[in-house]
Formats: structure tokens, C-alpha cells, sequence
């Protein structure tokens, strides 16, 4: 049995090899397959000598590893074996159930902990000195640090703040479900005089993925948009905290968080598409974006979202109920960056309870929600800023 599965790995990397074209990378940066002992033919990208520390460094939605070119080389320069894979369901990583209608579970939060865990140990190595998160590669790190505190010896967490895992039911009654599991909340939103919905239940539909790809200026078009609106150089872009999770006062957010209810994402953003890319996102880098969801399609990624609406990422994490990250910790956004807000009081419970030994909560300015990219050296530094502090975590 292991001899088939081994096999069959074996040909899913050879076939990838031959498969992808060259991506444009900065000199310095290695691209290249592995096998992470779960049945994935991860796709990595890498800098710095393998034995060094090892930093993983996970992305978002609708990112990819290439999301952290910019903030690779000065890290593995300061010693680090950096590396950055495409996750589960993104990019060029194979081996994971394309669709729809497939089992949620493979993309629940706990099997991302076990696809880094087993990354790690194909890597050949026994510990992380840090594991880095952007948005949804945010409570991954997160996850990751939870529940795995021997191996992940650090993190930090990026626009997505962490609060802690959901608590269990004092009573024996399972409680109401509330924010991104409430229907009632979704109904609320409809409700409005200009009616919404939240962007995690869009998401989560069956036609978000056909939706997107459709875009009247095509994938370029969208990502151009998408990126855009979510950045700094977007005007409107000025988070605040917002009173409480009720649709009155969720729907001060953009409406790429709470969205008109007749339209999809591909729609709302096109309302803000800029005349050109930006300086930070160029359009060779767009065409990077384009080329590999044309050939993924989003579903992969939008699969979290479903775990989220559905409940099953809290029934999952409720397992730690009551614990918190323990290893150091540090919070990283753009100061434009709704995420900081979007799930209210989120944001204050990472600083009270979620992480336990937090060193730091930094708002960068001239960056919306693609901090790295955005302001890739103001990131840089703060990150190796933390890795002097707590190195001795990891020696």
C-alpha cells in the first residue's frame, strides 16, 4: 500500500515538473516540488540554505507562495531557510480534490496544521522558528502555533487577527450560532434599506467560483481590481473599530466585506478598477495571479470560507476552547487594512486572551490589506526586528 501511494506521489511531481512554465522570480529565490507525506505535491518557493532556522511563510486568498517574493531574500539573508508553499487548494500544489462538491474536511483548519506539519518533515527539519500568516494563511499560522507549540515556535499573524479558538458550552446546550455562522445575521443584512450580504457566505456559494472567473476584463482585469480595492491606494479605505457584530454596524465596512446583496464579487470590485496597475503590483506580477487561477480556479481557496459558514472550522477548534498561543507572537497589518476590524472585538481579544506572549501590534502605514506587497521593506524589518527578540525561543 505505502509502495502504490509512493508511486503514485512519484509521478504526481514528475508531472508537475514538466507542467508549469517558469515563474519570474527575483534572483535568489528556488522553486521547486515536494512530497509532504499527506498525499500533496506541494509547490514551494525557497531562499536561504536549507539547516538554517526555518521560517514558513503562508498565504491568503486569492494569494499565492508568490505573495512573498518581496520579503523572502532579506530574511534568508539574515541566515533563515525561508520558504513559502502554495497551500492546499491554491497555485501549484496537487493532489487535493478539485470541486465543489467534495469532502469539506480535507480543508478544515486542523488538516492545514497537518499539511505544515508534514512540509516541515519533508523538509528534514523537527522545528519552525517562525510560521508568518497573510489573511487566511493568518489563522493557519495561528492554528499551527495552537496546537503544535513544540514545533512552531513562533508566529506572526497578518491582518487577520486572532482571538483565541471558540468556547465551549457551559450549559450542555449547543449555543446559537452567531457572526459568520448566523443565518440570522444574514437575514438581518438582507434586511437593510439597501440590502447586503457578508462576503464569507457569498463565498461559500456554488456560483462565487464560476462568478469570478468570469470577470468582464478577465482574471487580469479581476485580480487588478480585487487587489486595488482592498490597498491603500484606495482612498475610502479608512478602518475603524466598529460597536458590534450587528448588521447595522458591519455594513459601515466596503463592500468587498459586506456586498450588495444583487451582486458578486466580480462585479463589486469592477465598480473600482483602476486605469493602471499599481507600482507595488505590477502587470507582469498580475499575469502571475491570472496565469495560475486560470488554471486552478478559485474553489480551492473559497473551500475555508464553506468550513467557516458551515461551523465546521469551530466545531474543529473548539477542541482547544479556553487555551491560547503561548509561543511569542506579533500582529502585523496595513493601517488601511479593514481586516484589523472586520470581525469586531476580534482584534481586542488577540491582545487580551488569543496570544499569550504578544510582542507587538503594528499597523504599517501606506499599506491596505497586501501589507507585504505593499510596503514589502517596512514588513521586512519588523519581522526580523521580532526574530533578533525571540531567537533564543528556537536556539
Amino acid at each position: 500500500m505505502i509502495e502504490k501511494f509512493d508511486l503514485a506521489l512519484a509521478r504526481l511531481l514528475s508531472h508537475d515538473r514538466s507542467m508549469f512554465s517558469p515563474l519570474p522570480l527575483p534572483t535568489g529565490i528556488r522553486t521547486r516540488m515536494t512530497g509532504n507525506g499527506r498525499g500533496l505535491a506541494m509547490h514551494l518557493l525557497e531562499a536561504g540554505e536549507p539547516g538554517r532556522p526555518l521560517l514558513l511563510l503562508l498565504h491568503g486568498f486569492p494569494e499565492l507562495a508568490y505573495s512573498w517574493r518581496h520579503v523572502m531574500l532579506p530574511l534568508a539573508a539574515a541566515g533563515y531557510h525561508v520558504v513559502a508553499p502554495d497551500q492546499r487548494g491554491y497555485g501549484r500544489t496537487t493532489g487535493w480534490a478539485q470541486g465543489y462538491d467534495v469532502d469539506l474536511h480535507a480543508f478544515g483548519p486542523l488538516n492545514y496544521v497537518r499539511d505544515a506539519l508534514g512540509l516541515v518533515a519533508a523538509l528534514g527539519a523537527t522545528q519552525v522558528a517562525c510560521v508568518i500568516g497573510h489573511d487566511f494563511g493568518a489563522p493557519v499560522a495561528a492554528h499551527c502555533a495552537l496546537t503544535r507549540p513544540d514545533v512552531f515556535r513562533a508566529a506572526v499573524i497578518m491582518s487577520a487577527p486572532f482571538g483565541g479558538p471558540p468556547a465551549l458550552p457551559r450549559s450542555g446546550v449547543a449555543p446559537a450560532p452567531t457572526g459568520l455562522a448566523s443565518a440570522a445575521m444574514n437575514a438581518a443584512l438582507a434586511a437593510l434599506p439597501r440590502p447586503r450580504k457578508h462576503y464569507q457566505w457569498h463565498y461559500s456559494t456554488r456560483e462565487a467560483d464560476a462568478e469570478m472567473m468570469m470577470h468582464p476584463a478577465g482574471l487580469r482585469g479581476f485580480f487588478r481590481a480585487y487587489y486595488h480595492h482592498k490597498s491603500a491606494d484606495w482612498a475610502a479605505n479608512q478602518p475603524f473599530p466598529l460597536p458590534g457584530w450587528d448588521a447595522e454596524a458591519i455594513a459601515q465596512m466596503p463592500t468587498y466585506y459586506i456586498m450588495d446583496a444583487g451582486q458578486g464579487m466580480a462585479a463589486t470590485v469592477a465598480r473600482e478598477m483602476p486605469a493602471f496597475a499599481a507600482p507595488w503590483l505590477t502587470e507582469a506580477e498580475l499575469d502571475v495571479y491570472a496565469g495560475e487561477y486560470a488554471r486552478t480556479g478559485f474553489q480551492g481557496g473559497l473551500q475555508s470560507y464553506r468550513c467557516t459558514t458551515s461551523g465546521l472550522t469551530g466545531a474543529e477548534m473548539q477542541l482547544f476552547a479556553g487555551c491560547s498561543i503561548t509561543v511569542p507572537s506579533m500582529f502585523v497589518a496595513g493601517a488601511a487594512d479593514w481586516g484589523v476590524h472586520q470581525k469586531p472585538g476580534e482584534f481586542e481579544r488577540m491582545q487580551s486572551h488569543g496570544c499569550g506572549d504578544l510582542r507587538g501590534c503594528h499597523l504599517v502605514p501606506g499599506a491596505g490589506h497586501w501589507v507585504m506587497q505593499e510596503q514589502p521593506s517596512a514588513v521586512s524589518a519588523l519581522l526580523l526586528a521580532f526574530l533578533r527578540e525571540t531567537r533564543e525561543t528556537f536556539a
